[in-house]
């Protein structure tokens, strides 16, 4: 089975190459972390998708630590990587999102693969939800009926969200069936005691319930979604003329999926986690996330030093 780690992210809120911050005190970052989480659910390769300037530095560190432990391949995200017959927005540096980030290990992931932020610590049981869905597309356990059997990993809104400011969320809707309905990539959510909120267009606030589910771009997908993430990428840099800032607009990975769960192409079971999100969306949250990686050592839950060294 295969982990995707989007890790080409400019960090901007962070200040920085967020992922490449140590968040212990042998100087392991949250991918470590995922990576030895992957690992022991069944995970045998990562791919990292990073961008060209940072390779160096990336494979220096993380690759060295990983690389003895796991098969790792690598997948470059570049603003130049785009469709023939169109062109880069003037004065356009940012990257195009996180469908165009997955869309770039066209060339090397052939299996159902499991997709993660690279600033996201989930935990171990994540991992163990993804890699057992996997697992059973890689045996051909679901239908053959041509539709993409995919997974997602759904936590509780008021259990991913820091106390420094708003964050991005899918929020999701999810039949009596677990499975997803509608997927709404929602900005600026923020805490409102054990629930939240967030601005509609017209800036006024809307209440979120904190049980809700939301998306943590965590996903289990079929080899058959790399295709369609291209010609989904396609179809947004066609509409790109017509977005209202050319030089920002992404094209997400929860919105593609939605757009083929609407289309009947893909379906996704939301395996719902009671775990707790940390991360480190702001500068401000590594603290909490360094005491809470102590907290975990001390419990047992990972050794002092992932990688025995």
């Amino acid at each position: 089975m295969t982990l995707v780690i989007l890790a080409a992210g400019m960090g901007s809120r962070f200040g920085g190459v967020k992922q490449m911050e140590p968040i212990d005190k042998d100087g392991n970052f949250i991918i470590d972390y995922s990576v030895f989480d992957a690992k022991r659910a069944g995970f045998d390769k990562v791919v990292f998708i990073i961008k060209e300037a940072i390779a160096e530095d990336f494979k220096a560190t993380i690759g060295a630590r990983v690389e003895p432990h796991i098969a790792v391949e690598y997948a470059y995200q570049e603003l130049s990587d785009i469709p023939e017959g169109y062109a880069i927005p003037e004065g356009r540096v940012k990257p195009w999102g996180t469908t165009h980030a997955v869309r770039s290990t066209r060339e090397i992931v052939k299996e159902p693969y499991g997709v993660i932020n690279a600033d996201d610590f989930y935990g171990r049981n994540t991992y163990e939800k993804l890699a057992a869905h996997l697992s059973k597309l890689e045996r051909g356990e679901f239908a053959d009926d041509g539709v993409c059997h995919c997974c997602a990993v759904g936590f509780k809104v008021n259990k991913t969200l820091t106390d420094k400011g708003g964050c991005s969320r899918g929020i999701c809707k999810v039949d009596e069936n677990g499975m997803l309905v509608d997927l709404v990539e929602t900005h600026k959510i923020e805490k409102l005691g054990n629930d939240a909120q967030y601005p509609d267009a017209n800036g006024n606030m809307v209440f979120l319930e904190g049980e809700t589910v939301v998306s943590m771009n965590c996903w289990g997908l079929g080899a058959e979604t790399i295709p369609m993430l291209d010609a989904d990428f396609d179809v947004f840099m066609a509409n790109l003329k017509n977005a209202a800032d050319p030089a920002k607009a992404e094209s997400l990975l929860p919105t593609s999926i939605d757009t083929f769960v609407k289309a009947g192409k893909v379906d996704v079971k939301v395996y719902p986690t009671e775990s707790e999100w940390y991360g480190v969306t702001y500068k401000e949250d590594k603290p909490m996330l360094m005491a809470k990686i102590e907290e975990l050592i001390a419990a047992g839950e990972y050794p002092r030093n992932l990688w025995g060294k």
